[in-house]
Formats: structure tokens, sequence, C-alpha cells
């Protein structure tokens, strides 16, 4: 049976990636995704695993986990890795799903707090007696984030990993395509014990992208892995869905855009950004940071003319701009590329720095050519594998850096500094 399971899994990839049009240019070589097992022992099917943590509200967590077998949805924690008798218990839901012949583990899901800022908190989950620890970001400036797009399951996004687990971050900022799993579902639990070492211990904020849909024409729904899997605080944003919602840490108001669910002026998405926008105060929180998959600027041969990119960008555009948005960041392109402030294709002082950073390790390979010659508005592009960092250091100032995984370090290949736009008098709302 178990071969027979295998190969309708590679069908049914095959198949759905030909549908979605995933393969839309000519990479170079794939290279092989690795497979995490689940260790196995007499306690391996309730042993969590894929344990990831996310910010919902201002102080609070959502811990996320899967067992083999029915446990509780239980989190014990506290400030010290000593059970003392002081720690706090909280309880929250287990669900499971069917994706055609597969059936997933026990995802359990557990808000935990109120909790304080810039703390280390050791917890354990449902019966085990593992402890984990996390640390909740600052609630003040500065803050540090770590942004990284496509990061598959392979050697480079192994490297990338360990870059980014050195470089201390707070959080880390995914905008879509995390597991390629593209289908075989097994693929995301192997994802899930890939990240945890990271994702258990920083809150991980991630948005969907085409390889989070998994839609087969007339069966089940789209996102039905990722949203069962990867459940992001929506509700407290005002969302109706898992495809997009926002959240404030540390005076940055980040919005999370669906790219791959309707977005035009009379979908739900455009409305609720429309209410956020409305709600952002500047005064608490300078800087507005959005995160897409499908890049509205893009000098890369790779997805030129998607309508992902450019239907969302002419019916958003002009929102991001009039809220002066400072920085928009999106994946799908493989490769790295920054750009000047930018509105309507051109220069503008007021306009938001898009940076495309598809490039944390995918199977796919990267994208290598580039339109030539450069366009004025296009400040660096290159085609490495690697990851950036976000450091804001005040209401004012921010700093990017851009590392490019080069021989198993991380060099800085690219960085700028960047101004917030609420404190510029020219670009006053």
């Amino acid at each position: 049976m178990g071969w027979k399971v295998e190969r309708l899994n590679v069908f049914v990839m095959v198949v759905g990636l030909f549908l979605q049009g995933v393969y839309s240019y000519n990479r170079p070589p794939p290279r092989q995704t690795l497979f995490i097992p689940h260790s196995v022992d007499a306690h391996s099917d309730s042993r969590p695993q894929q344990v990831h943590i996310s910010q919902v509200g201002q102080d609070k967590m959502r811990i996320s986990w899967i067992t083999e077998s029915p446990t509780p949805a239980r989190v014990e924690y506290g400030h010290s890795p000593e059970d003392n008798g002081n720690r706090n218990i909280a309880t929250g839901t287990t669900t499971s799903y069917r994706f055609l012949l597969f059936k997933s583990g026990q995802i359990h899901d557990v808000v935990i707090g109120p909790l304080k800022p810039n703390t280390i908190y050791y917890y354990r989950l449902g019966d085990s007696s593992q402890q984990y620890n996390f640390k909740t970001p600052p609630s003040q400036f500065p803050i540090k984030f770590a942004v990284v797009g496509d990061l598959g399951q392979t050697n480079w996004t192994n490297s990338t990993l360990q870059h980014i687990a050195q470089s201390e971050y707070d959080m880390l900022l995914l905008p879509g395509d995390l597991s390629y799993a593209d289908f075989i579902q097994s693929r995301w639990d192997s994802f899930g014990r890939l990240v945890e070492p990271l994702a258990s211990q920083r809150p991980w904020m991630v948005t969907q992208g085409n390889h989070e849909v998994e839609k087969i024409p007339g069966i089940g729904r789209p996102f039905t892995a990722y949203n069962a899997r990867w459940r992001m605080a929506f509700e407290e944003s005002g969302s109706d869905s898992n495809l997009y919602y926002s959240f404030e840490v540390a005076g940055v108001h980040v919005i999370m855009l669906g790219s791959y669910t309707q977005f035009d002026s009379a979908s739900a998405q455009y409305k609720w950004v429309v209410r956020d926008l409305e709600k952002v105060d500047r005064g608490n929180t300078p800087w507005i940071v959005v995160l897409i998959h499908a890049p509205w600027y893009n000098t890369n041969t790779a997805h030129q003319d998607e309508p992902e990119s450019y239907r969302m960008k002419a019916a958003m555009e002009d929102l991001l701009h009039g809220a002066r948005v400072d920085v928009v960041f999106a994946g799908h392109v493989h490769a790295y590329e920054r750009f000047t402030r930018v509105y309507k294709d051109k220069p503008d002082d007021c306009g938001a720095v898009h940076i495309t950073i598809g490039d944390g390790g995918n199977r796919e390979g990267l994208a290598t050519k580039y339109i030539n010659p450069k366009p004025e508005i296009s400040i660096f592009r290159e085609a490495s594998f690697g990851h950036g960092i976000l450091e804001v250091v005040n209401a004012t100032h921010a700093f990017w850096t851009w590392h490019r995984n080069d021989d198993g370090e991380a060099f800085p290949s690219d960085s700028a500094c960047f101004t917030s736009l609420s404190t510029q008098s020219a670009c006053q709302i």
C-alpha cells in the first residue's frame, strides 16, 4: 500500500504543479529535498514535534505542535527551567486534517500569556517532560527582524537557518513558500522538524505563497495544510482569513497580505486593508512594514507578467502609498533585489522600499537572469541564497542588511539605512 500512496503523491504533485503554473521559467537544476524523519522510540507517538510559536496580540504567544497520538493540548510555562510549583498552565485545541489518503497527526494549538516583553520563558507541552524555551520580543525599540522567503528544505535551507540562528533576531518574517511540500503532505512534517530548533525559540510570522495553495480542481480546499499547521492570529486584527492579517510589535505595524486570495477593491482582503491602515497610529507605531509573496517590482526575468503581481499592485499600491508604508518585502523570485523608494514605477521619496528576498534555499534553484540594462529604481540585485536582517533602531531609523550564503558563511552583501516616512515632513499625510 505504501508504494501506491507514494506514486499517487508524485502524480498529484506533478499534476498540481502543472495546473498552478509553478514552473513558469527555466530554472537551474533542482536541488535535492531533505527529509527530516521523526525520532522513533517507545515514546515517539506522544512526543511533541514541529514546535513553533507566533505572536498573538501585544503580550501573548501561540504555541503549536504535533503528536502522532492523542495528548492534551496543554502548555506549562514559567520564568524558571525548574518545576517550582509556580508555573502557569494554559490549554487549547487539537485538530487534524485529511488530504487524499493522508491523515495528519494531532495538531495542538495553545495561546499563553500575558507575557513580559524581552523575557525568556521555559515551557513543556502535553504530557511530555521535554523542556523548551523562547524569548518574547521587546516592547520598544530596538527590535531585530530576520526576513527570509521561499525556504524549502535543502542543504541551502540548512545553511540559511544556521546563519539566522547566529543573528540573535527577535522575530522572523516569512513572505510565503514555506515547505515546498507541493501536495506531498509528509514534507510538511519534515519541514516542521527542520525549522523547530529556531521556530520554537522565537516567534515566526508567516504568510502564504503559491506553494501553499495545494489545490486540486474539484477536490478539497486550497491552503488546507497551511491553514491547519501555521495558524496566525488573524482574528485579533479584524481579519476573517488566516491568509491576511496584521500585528504590532515594538513600534512596528506589520501587515501580512495574501497574494493568492482575492485582492481587488470588492474583496474582503482589500476592505480589511483599508480598515487596518485607518487604525494605524504612527505615534505608537512609526514604522509600517508589509509582506506579500508575488513582488510588485521585479527586474528578474523570472515571474514577469503574473496577475498576482501586477493586478495586486494596481489594486493596492495607492493604499500603501497613501498610508506611507515604509518597506514591502516579497518572495517568489528566487533571488535578491532591493529597490529605491518607488511608486508607480518611478522613484518617489514618499514611496515604499521594495525588497525581494525569495532566496531562502528552495529546491528549485536560483533565478539567475535579470533584465538589462538595470532600471534606475533597482539599487542592488543578486541571484544568491541568503537572508536579511531589519534592525529598527528607533522611531526614525532602521538598518537593513542582506547576508549571502557564501561558502558556509553569512556574508553581508548589501546594506542600507532607512528613515521612517512618518518622520518626513514632506511625506506627512
